[in-house]
Formats: C-alpha cells, structure tokens, sequence
C-alpha cells in the first residue's frame, strides 16, 4: 500500500510559478514510476508529467519547457516545479504512483493561476 500526500496548491497570477510536492509513505525507491496528473473543470483527467524510478522524464507537450518533475530521494518526495503558468493550466493537479503493477493516488491539490 502507497499513499500519497500532495501539497503546495494555491492561487497565482498568469506568468508566475508554484511548485507541488507530493510525498509518499513507502521508500520512493520501491515505486516503478511517479505522475502528475490534472484535470480541469467538465474535462478528463490528463497526464502532465512522469519520471521514472530510473530518473527518465517525460511531458505532456502543453507544459515543455515551463513544468520539472524531479524526485528526492533522501525524503521520498516527488515535486512538480511549474513555471510560466497560465490560465489554461488551472486544474485539480493529483499525484500518482504505479508500484509492483498497481496503482495509487493522492486526494489531489488545486491550482488556480489567475488575475
């Protein structure tokens, strides 16, 4: 069993920065593979990011060149730095793991990027 803990959500104006935490309650490891999810209001659910427990990243094309994903080890975290942000990438962001071909999610946290 994974869980899952996101937090750093808020509210920030077209063009700033926030960055999301998300910590796990196993070694991060043990875990196959780490996601940052969002979904927008009356949209689906969308993959924003991934890295593996190798350290390979990958992004969706929307958020290249502004989001980072990156692990820490050492406090079994996994963060999303998003930069540049935009009105379009307001969304409930949710954590997710994939661990020994299961799979886990955070309750989610809100990111509002607005003026």
């Amino acid at each position: 069993q994974v869980q899952l803990v996101e937090s750093g959500g808020g509210l920030v104006q077209p063009g700033g920065s926030l960055r999301l935490s998300c910590a796990t309650s196993t070694s991060i490891f043990s875990i196959d593979a780490m996601h940052w999810y969002r979904q927008a209001p009356g949209k689906q659910r969308e993959l924003v990011a991934s890295i593996t427990s190798g350290g390979i990243t990958m992004y969706a094309d929307s958020v290249k060149g502004r989001f980072t994903i990156a692990r820490d080890n050492a406090k079994n975290t996994v963060s999303l730095q998003m930069n540049s942000l935009k009105p379009e990438d307001t969304a409930v962001y949710y954590c997710h793991a994939l661990k020994n071909l299961r799979v886990y999610w955070g309750q989610g946290t809100q990111v509002t990027v607005s003026s």
